[in-house]
Formats: structure tokens, C-alpha cells, sequence
């Protein structure tokens, strides 16, 4: 290992070391009575004010896989990559009401997930199974992919083996199980802090040594003038565009379907502290564009990533031209940066998903009478065997085949949107029905993607997600997200069946919720006739 890798792993092992104590000391940071609830150890007491919601949601949603993912793929198929700034604009304005909504009645009814909801909702324990299932599968290989951009920094300077990794989520684990929910919202401070450093830093220094913005944009150009993909430049290809856009309003519409997501607007104070965060998140995004454009710098400044097996691993594009082009100690803060963003979302994910197991699958179907006591317990264990599970998804598999699993992931959780999202505004849809369009989204799908190849990593099956519609009969070169059209399947099987068992009087089940539980608020108990959720 050189002189520089040294400085950069020691300074990034210092700020780890540092985040993990304050991921320890966390379990006395605002505390409660006490972490033996899940109120208290999952959501943090619900207690979460505006500044630090805003760390905790930002933390959550914009992870390591995010700072090396986004730009590895502006690196390699150009304007295509940005599609993540767009659906992180668009995805505010659609989800402000309903966020709102769902905190209102998880006030009133201690709601800890999605799922409890939707059983209250629509009184089917079995949907509620359905979607807790669907989001502890789509959130694991989330968790394995924040180990990717790890794997991707500890490459970068010359550390081998999975030691590092082992030890990493060895220590996340702990702290997660002690302190839970407020071990990162309190580590979430630090990790935006390096991040907004790193990236304005990197924006400021980077273009500048590289000649401007100018030649970064023409390096790019040059590059993908001799791409022989259609697809690849720094603007779409038409046949790409559709595609692009279905891409961005699918993300945006499954963002907040993730366990963990809602993890973190539950956890907030009160209805106001929703209201700002919504406004104000989207100012994330603007950094996200920022980072999408170390793709282009890390072309202008000829970046070759790293082999893993003889193969290029594109996920090291972004720390290969930080040690690059940085000085050392710069680079080992960059790095730092990268991990800490990691850790705070892994231990957000592990938390949800724990959460749904205990509530919607060991309190519903093995233990009906457990108290709060025990659902904690038994969140705290399941939380430590998540992370061991997502460590496995790296140790034994290809990271690779857990980057195409959160593809899939992607398109399974969009399809709990009819029974959560259309759920928190209208109770007209038949509980048998939503279950039925949940099957038939989830089957086209798996469907699609099963018949998406990917020539350039030597797949067949599960090579993406843009569907190609002449599969369908259209003659076309277009292709458009596969979790679109499954959500279209979806919602169509969901209205006619809802149509015909309203038509032959099937039983459906009981609503436990009222109007009024939309709108409750803990400090301004006022009505908003804007905020009414229509058929209730």
C-alpha cells in the first residue's frame, strides 16, 4: 500500500471510528422512557423535529450507492444517468399530501409500518402480509448495495478481502441495536456535512484543473461519439427518451413505498415538520445533479476503473478519480464521506425492515399477544440478521447480480402503490382486488424482466428494466420502464375486480379508520379542507 493510501485509509478509519461513537452515544441522545418499545427504538420516539427529520430523510434517501452508482452510469451511458435528478424534483409534490396523510393516521392509530396501515385500511391481514413480504424483499438487496459503494472506497486504496466490510457492519449492528432509530439520525449530521464538502469542493477544484466545463463536456462527447450504442451521449436518443421519463416518474412514485423511507417521515414531530421537509428536500437534488457530474469529470480526466476479475467494475469510477486527482487527505475525507453514507442508510433499512417483520408477520400470524416489549426485542434481532443477510448477498454472491436484485426490487415495491398511496386517498377499491392487481403486477414484472437480456454483462434474463415495446407488438425501437407497465397491470386488474366483486356483493373487509384520523395533528388539532381525503 503507497504513502497516500495510508493517509486516506487512516482518515477515513478516524471519521469511522468518530461516527460510530456518536452511533453508540445515541441511545441517551433525546431519549424517552426508555428503548423498549418500538415507538421509541424504531421511530425515535416520534419526536424528530424539522432540521434533524431533514438529515434523517436526506440521509436516508441519498445513499453511497447513490454518490458512486449515478455518476459510474453518467460514466458510462451519459444523459441517461441524470435521471435520478428529475425523479428526486417530481417526487415532493406528488407524495406532500399523502405523507401527510399517512403520519396523521399512524399518530392516531400507533402505526409503526405501511403494512399496519393497509390492514387497518382495508382489514385484510393478508394484503397487509403482502406488502410487508415486498418491502423486507426489495430493502435487502437496498442494504447489500450500500457494502458495494464500501467495497467500491476500500478498493480504491488498495484494501483487499472482506475483512473491512465484516468489521464495518459488525460495529453498525451494534450501535443500530442499541441506540436504534436515533443512531443515524444523529450519525446523518455528519454524513451531509462531508458530503456538501466533498461535492461543492469537487465542483469548484475538479473542472477547473481539468481545463473547464467546456472540455469536460467535450471529452464527454468525444467518448460517446465512438460508443457504438445507440443510446449512449450526453443528450437522450429518441428512442430513449420515453424510457427516461417513465424511469423518473416510476422512482419517484416508489420512493416513499420503501420501508425505510417511511421509517423516517413517522418518525417526525408532527404534520408541520412533513410540510417542510417536503418543500425543502428537493434542494438534495441539486447536489445529487452535481454528483451525477463527476461522470462526465472522471472521462475528461481519463478515469480507468478498477478489474474486478478481469471485468471493469464501474462503481469505482468516482473514488479512483478522487485519489486521483485529489491530495491524499482530501481524498481519505471524500472516502469517509462515501462510507458514513452507507452506514446511515443500511441502519435506516435493517430498522424497517425488522419492523415489518415484527408487526405484520411474527406479532400476526405467531405471537398475536406479544407486548411492546417483546416487538422491540424481537425488531433489535431481527435488525442484526438483515445485516447479516446483506453482508451474505456480497460475501457469496456477485455484487453485480445484487445491483440487477434492486432493479427488481424497484419494479416489486412499485406495485404496493394501489393498496399504500391510492390507499391514503380513496377506500373504494375491494381488498380482494388489490390483492389480485398486487399478483398481477408483480407476474408482468418478473415477466418483463425475465425477458430483458443484457449483452454488455453477458445476461439473458433480468438484464434491466427498459422493457422494449415491440415485445408487444409495436413496431418500435423505444423501450419503456417495466415497473410502469406492471403498475398498469396492476391498477386495471385492481378496478375491473373491484367493478365485478362490488357487482356480486362480495364481503369486503372492515375500515378501522376514520376521516378525521387523516388530519390529526398533535399541536394544530384544525381541520384542512384541503387535506380531506376524498372517499371516506
Amino acid at each position: 500500500m503507497s504513502d497516500a493510501h495510508i493517509v486516506e485509509l487512516s482518515i477515513a478509519a478516524a471519521l469511522f471510528l468518530l461516527v460510530s461513537g456518536l452511533g453508540f452515544a445515541a441511545s441517551r441522545w433525546r431519549r424517552g422512557p426508555g428503548l423498549d418499545t418500538l415507538d421509541e427504538w424504531g421511530l425515535g420516539g416520534r419526536s424528530f423535529g424539522s432540521w434533524i427529520t431533514w438529515f434523517l430523510i436526506g440521509g436516508d434517501l441519498y445513499t453511497a450507492y447513490t454518490f458512486v452508482a449515478v455518476p459510474a452510469l453518467v460514466f458510462g451511458a451519459g444523459a441517461a444517468g441524470f435521471y435520478a435528478v428529475p425523479y428526486t424534483v417530481v417526487v415532493y409534490p406528488l407524495v406532500f399530501l399523502v405523507l401527510i396523510r399517512l403520519w396523521s393516521v399512524s399518530h392516531v392509530h400507533g402505526f409503526v409500518t405501511p403494512a399496519d396501515f393497509v390492514r387497518a385500511r382495508f382489514g385484510s391481514s393478508l394484503l397487509a402480509l403482502a406488502v410487508a413480504v415486498t418491502g423486507i424483499v426489495a430493502t435487502m438487496p437496498y442494504i447489500a448495495l450500500q457494502l458495494v459503494g464500501i467495497e467500491a472506497v476500500l478498493k480504491s486504496m488498495e484494501v483487499g478481502g472482506h475483512w473491512p466490510l465484516v468489521i464495518a457492519f459488525a460495529v453498525l449492528a451494534a450501535y443500530t441495536y442499541q441506540s436504534g432509530l436515533r443512531a443515524p439520525a444523529l450519525i446523518a449530521f455528519v454524513k451531509d456535512a462531508l458530503i456538501y464538502v466533498v461535492v461543492i469542493a469537487a465542483v469548484l477544484y475538479l473542472p477547473a484543473k481539468l481545463g473547464g466545463w467546456g472540455d469536460v463536456f467535450d471529452a464527454a462527447q468525444a467518448k460517446f461519439a465512438k460508443s457504438p450504442n445507440p443510446a449512449d451521449g450526453v443528450t437522450l436518443g429518441g428512442s430513449g427518451r420515453l424510457n427516461y421519463a417513465m424511469l423518473a416518474l416510476g422512482s419517484a412514485l416508489a420512493l416513499f413505498l420503501y420501508p425505510h423511507s417511511v421509517t423516517g417521515v413517522l418518525a417526525s414531530r408532527d404534520r408541520g415538520t412533513i410540510k417542510r421537509n417536503m418543500a425543502a428536500l428537493p434542494a438534495y437534488s441539486f447536489v445529487l445533479g452535481l454528483i451525477a457530474l463527476l461522470g462526465f469529470m472522471a472521462i475528461a480526466a481519463d478515469v480507468h476503473p478498477l478489474a474486478d476479475g478481469g471485468t471493469p467494475d464501474t462503481n469505482t469510477v468516482v473514488p479512483v478519480l478522487f485519489d486521483q486527482e485529489f491530495p491524499s487527505w482530501f481524498a481519505g475525507l471524500a472516502f469517509a464521506a462515501i462510507g458514513i453514507g452507507a452506514l446511515v442508510p443500511a441502519a435506516i433499512m435493517s430498522i424497517a425492515a425488522a419492523n415489518l417483520f415484527t408487526r405484520n408477520i411474527y406479532t400476526e400470524y405467531f405471537r398475536p399477544d406479544a407486548g411492546a416489549a417483546e416487538e422491540a426485542r424481537v425488531s433489535k434481532v431481527v435488525s442484526l440478521v438483515v445485516k447479516v443477510g446483506a453482508v451474505a448477498c456480497i460475501l457469496l454472491l456477485d455484487p453485480q447480480f445484487s445491483i440487477d436484485l434492486q432493479l427488481i426490487g424497484g419494479v416489486l415495491i412499485l406495485q404496493t402503490l394501489p393498496s399504500v398511496g391510492l390507499g391514503l386517498l380513496t377506500r373504494w377499491f375491494h381488498r380482494w382486488a388489490l390483492f389480485a392487481g398486487w399478483v398481477a403486477g408483480l407476474a408482468a414484472g418478473l415477466w418483463m424482466m425475465y425477458r430483458i437480456p443484457n449483452p454488455a454483462k453477458h445476461k439473458v434474463h433480468f438484464g434491466g428494466t427498459a422493457y422494449p415495446l415491440n415485445d408487444l407488438g409495436l413496431h418500435t425501437t423505444t423501450t419503456v420502464y417495466a415497473g410502469m407497465l406492471a403498475l398498469a397491470v396492476n391498477v386495471a386488474v385492481a378496478v375491473v375486480a373491484t367493478l365485478v366483486l362490488r357487482r356480486i356483493g362480495a364481503p369486503d373487509g372492515t375500515d378501522v379508520t376514520r376521516a378525521s384520523d387523516y388530519l390529526a395533528d398533535r399541536d394544530d388539532p384544525r381541520v384542512d379542507d384541503l387535506d380531506l381525503a376524498p372517499g371516506t
